[in-house]
């Protein structure tokens, strides 16, 4: 007989997870706007001035937890 196991979210370690892996991808896109910025190909630094950065950080974030949520959903529980 199968017992029902909680699922992974629900718990406080499965929010603390999907929290590292939000934070995580907010890092990364800031990196990257840096990365782009001391660039400047073709004078990305005009848009990143112009509220680019925002959209950047938001995208990797997102990203970062949905791929965190599919992690955590999709991981083994022995």
């Amino acid at each position: 007989m199968h017992t029902k196991k909680p699922q992974g979210l629900i718990t406080p370690s499965g929010l603390l997870k999907l929290g590292s892996h939000a934070a995580m991808g907010v890092a990364m896109g800031l990196a990257f706007a840096l990365v782009l910025m001391l660039a400047d190909p073709s004078g990305i630094a005009t848009l990143i001035a112009h509220g680019f950065v925002g959209t950047l950080v938001l995208t990797f974030g997102i990203g970062a937890t949905l791929t965190g949520l599919v992690f955590i959903v999709t991981e083994d529980h022995e």
